[in-house]
């Protein structure tokens, strides 16, 4: 999907991400349109209160009732909305599936899009320079990098995500955990693995 529609000020920002959020957030405050203590309590709310966990309770959901997976694939957007996460950065969501066929992974090559309701902020690395080039050029060699070595017969394939469109990854369920839980299922999403750089944990 292009990017053309974003309004992001690409050209007048520094390159390194942390710069990026210090310039805007310096200019913003100057100009009276934020106020830095509601920004961290904003930050605070999405990395301490939601992170991950909420994709993780999808995910879980999604391995344990075959109906609501089918209907997450078919149009995730209004099955999220029904369990309280939609919102700002995530509006659009589409969730794809790994098979033992396919690998799916996650990268917006032009920022950072990322769904905020669902998996919290965005870790460095997914706004890294370097993880969004590389991300589509060398998805194998990046996933190595994040200890993820896929069966040669397994095909990757990368989405990149826009201000229109955020994707989730729904990783396979690990063997061995028919007897386990939402809840449980759910302490085994990592974040990465919804991303597509890492997989779910093995239960002990």
């Amino acid at each position: 999907m292009p990017h053309d529609d974003h309004d992001h000020p690409h050209a007048l920002l520094p390159p390194d991400p942390a710069l990026r959020v210090k310039a805007l957030e310096t200019i913003l405050t100057r100009k009276g349109l934020i106020d830095p203590a509601a920004l961290n309590e904003i930050i605070d709310t999405y990395q301490n209160r939601i992170g991950p966990q909420n994709g993780a309770k999808v995910v879980a959901k999604a391995w344990s009732d075959p109906e609501f997976k089918r209907a997450l694939l078919d149009d995730a957007t209004p099955v999220l909305s029904e369990m309280g996460f939609y919102g700002r950065q995530g509006e659009h969501m589409v969730v794809v599936e790994n098979t033992p066929q396919t690998h799916n992974m996650v990268v917006c090559t032009l920022c950072s899009c990322y769904p905020w309701p669902l998996l919290g902020i965005p870790p460095g690395w997914y706004k890294s320079d370097a993880y969004r080039a590389r991300a589509v050029r060398e998805p194998r060699r990046v996933l190595a990098e994040f200890g993820v070595e896929l069966p040669k017969g397994t095909a990757v394939r990368v989405w990149d995500s826009t201000a229109e469109i955020r994707y989730l990854v729904l990783p396979m369920r690990p063997e061995g955990t028919d007897d386990l839980s939402e809840g449980d299922l759910a302490a085994l999403v990592t974040r990465d693995s919804m991303i597509g750089t890492g997989l779910p944990k093995v239960p002990a």
